[in-house]
């Protein structure tokens, strides 16, 4: 190569140096502005080439520059956010706000994982109780952002939504590290970060568990309007299949509608339908066919076993009830240790965990009178 053309490349090589550095240069001082506030969204890298007149190339420079400073943030599917108050790396001095739907039933085990996580990296709960409310959900979420929350933990109220993707979407597109708890979208378009548990595992294992039993003919009774219903119904499904069992036709309904006269007419025509075992989501729904089967002169695991789903109440019932169990409090723990570590590494790859509950085996199965295999 000439020394003239040689030139001229350096030439052209320092201009486009000179170029992202100088676009670096000038967001940096509008962020240091406050032109952008902490947690801001900034228009994509087309927006920002357009708008300077440099290549994406030049763009994509100076925003890699921004965030090895740590004033930007770069959220895979989500965009580019200015970034807030770093916390220190194992989370000293920060704050995770939590929002959960309920804090009597399943999440105060749950909040006690994330509690003691989030204690052992010195860092702070902010929480709140949405009561399946999606405003009240959004309304908490835009206080926690407002206050400075460093990183959030949800679990939205998706069942109910018209557009349960687009809640997803917003919750991944939020200015701080969020991890959803119990919910997700179950299909390739879910860019969100979730801690969940099996259930329909959860369900496949129920049946598995009444087949080593010796039962072929089940039924399946559960409360709707739940998003455990489903996966809960479809592992049922799938292990009855698996496994060539018979199942008598299924009854579902809302809390509302669970009454003991319900359940005694449900008992009464699956027992004559021929089923020897029922699983039942939840507890309480259990609990009441228990009470309807001795009721009819049934005894309970006798002529009818059963096995709960959700492992709240079911020790406490009349005859304390074999149960699903997920893993509350080690759910929380993995959720809170996810969103710690999103907030030290923000280019952290999507993670989707799921995680498999387990069976405790009490009396309303009838193991104890019969060999169950290891």
């Amino acid at each position: 190569m000439s020394a003239e053309r040689k030139n001229g490349a350096d030439g052209a090589a320092a201009g486009r140096e000179l170029k992202f550095r100088k676009m670096a240069g000038q967001l940096r001082a509008q962020i240091r502005s406050g032109a952008w506030i902490a947690g801001a969204k900034l228009p994509t890298e087309q927006e920002l080439a357009r708008l300077h007149g440099v290549s994406l190339t030049t763009v994509r420079r100076a925003m890699e520059d921004l965030a090895e400073e740590g004033l930007v943030v770069r959220r895979q599917g989500a965009g580019t956010f200015v970034a807030g108050q770093r916390p220190a790396v194992r989370g000293e001095g920060s704050v995770v706000g939590v929002i959960v739907p309920d804090t009597t039933l399943y999440y105060p085990k749950v909040l006690k994982g994330i509690e003691e996580t989030l204690a052992a990296a010195g860092a702070r709960l902010m929480l709140a109780c949405a009561h399946y409310n999606p405003a009240e959900e959004e309304a908490a979420l835009q206080r926690m952002l407002g206050s400075g929350v460093h990183g959030l933990l949800v679990v939205p109220t998706l069942i109910d939504s018209p557009d349960p993707a687009a809640v997803v979407r917003h919750l991944a597109g939020l200015p701080v590290p969020t991890v959803l708890i119990e919910r997700g979208l179950d299909d390739h378009d879910d860019h969100a970060d979730h801690v969940r548990t099996d259930h329909r595992a959860g369900g496949y294992s129920a049946v598995r568990h009444l087949a080593a039993l010796g039962h072929t003919r089940l039924a399946l009774l559960t409360r709707s309007e739940n998003p455990t219903c489903e996966p809960v119904s479809r592992g049922f499904q799938a292990a009855a299949s698996d496994l060539e069992l018979t199942v008598v036709p299924p009854f579902s309904a809302p809390m509302r509608a669970w009454t003991p006269q319900i359940a005694e007419e449900n008992v009464r025509r699956i027992a004559q339908e021929g089923a020897t075992a029922a699983v039942c989501f939840g507890d309480k729904e259990a609990a009441f066919v228990v009470s309807a089967a001795r009721r009819l002169g049934l005894a309970v695991p006798g002529d009818l076993a059963i096995v709960a789903y959700d492992d709240e109440i079911a020790e406490m019932a009349e005859i304390p009830l074999t149960a699903v169990s997920p893993p509350k409090r080690t759910l929380g723990r993995r959720a809170a240790e996810l969103v710690l570590q999103r907030m030290r590494e923000p280019d952290l790859p999507v993670h989707q965990i799921r995680l498999r509950p387990e069976i405790v085996v009490r009396q309303s199965c009838g193991a104890a009178q019969r060999e169950t295999p290891s």
